[in-house]
Formats: C-alpha cells, structure tokens, sequence
C-alpha cells in the first residue's frame, strides 16, 4: 500500500477552546463519483490518484465550511482549518482544526447527527479533463480551495466520513512537514481541456 501525505504543524495548546480536532475521508481517488458533482454539467467524476498526489500541498490551510441544512457548501461559513492530507489506498484523507467556540451550535448539532450521517465534499479550482466528451470525466488536474461538511447522502461520494475527535487523538496517520518534497504526477500525454463554468464541488 502505497501512502502520500503532507501535514503543517501547529503548536499543542492543551484545552485551546476554539480548537476542535476534526478527521474525515474527503474523496476516493481512482473511483468514480456516486452522482455528478455541482460543476460538472451532470457528469460523474474520477479524481486520479496522480491528480489527488500533486494537489496534496493545495489543501493544506484551507478552509472547511459548513451550510445550514447540511446539504452542500457555503463558502463563507469557513468553520475550521485543514492542517493535514494524506491518500491512502483509494481514500483521500483530511485532518485539522474547527473552531468550536465560535461555531458553538454547529458543533452541537455535528454531535446530535452523529458520526455515521456526516461526509464532506472537496471544492475544485483549475480542474482538467481528459475528454469532455466521455460519460464519466477523469480529472487529470486540480487545485484544492476548500472543503464541505454535510450528511453523507448528500456528497457527491458516499464513501466519504466526518468525525469529531478528542484532543492530542492521532489524525492523518504519516505526516509529513509542509515543505517536503512531493512525488511528482506523471505528465499526461493527453490535452487537457480546462472546466470553465463553475468551480468543480463533490456533491
């Protein structure tokens, strides 16, 4: 099993009460979407594990959100902070911080669904397909700018998870220092050909 991954750190702050470890799977790699993601004119999707690798540095500081209702994305409902990202097998995996005093009842109501109903959901910019034309379209390339977290059924990817964990519980299981070398992607041979409607979002 082969295992990428990329994680900044941040200093322990025991009992901080703003600080609220979060880990989920955010995406599968290498597997089509369950539905068509908003942004992808009803297609399903396929994230290449080479894709998902090259844009590892692009989630770490991003920002997770959170919509009323818990089915999709609101931007400016930034809740918490990605801290660390790894792809491990077929799933994408994501840890990091939310702020829980200042998102006091989301949290409550994270708690009251529970850990089996919530997922998350990436949001895409500078995505590439490999043929617009297929059925299913294979993203080559992207950049991370953020992630959701919503009930499972809603994203895009059933598969995908969300949990609250407690203070100093480990997260992303091989962090690496934010600056480490990557493995590079593969060139494709293929001309991409770039979404340019909407940014690209798993649900």
């Amino acid at each position: 099993m082969r295992i990428e991954a990329m994680a900044v750190e941040f200093p322990e702050v025991s009992g901080h009460p703003n600080r609220l470890p979060f880990a989920g799977v955010l995406t599968l790699v290498d597997v089509a979407s369950d539905k068509a993601p908003s942004g992808a004119r009803g297609h399903k999707v396929i994230l290449t594990r080479a894709a998902a690798e090259a844009a590892l540095p692009s989630l770490l500081g991003m920002a997770v959100d959170f919509k009323a209702g818990w089915d999709g994305h609101d931007a400016r409902q930034k809740c918490g902070i990605i801290t660390a990202a790894e792809v491990d097998g077929k799933e994408l995996r994501v840890s990091g911080y939310l702020f829980a005093r200042d998102f006091s009842e989301m949290v409550t109501e994270m708690r009251a669904h529970g850990e089996e109903a919530l997922g998350m959901s990436y949001e895409l910019a500078d995505a590439h397909v490999v043929d617009m034309r297929a059925s299913v379209w294979t993203l080559s390339k992207a950049t991370f700018t953020g992630a959701a977290i919503l009930l499972r059924a809603k994203a895009a990817y059933k598969s995908t998870s969300f949990r609250l964990e407690a203070e100093g519980e480990r997260r992303c299981r091989t962090p690496l220092r934010a600056g480490r070398r990557m493995r590079s992607a593969r060139e494709s041979r293929f001309l991409h050909q770039a979404i340019a409607s909407q940014p690209l979002r798993s649900r």
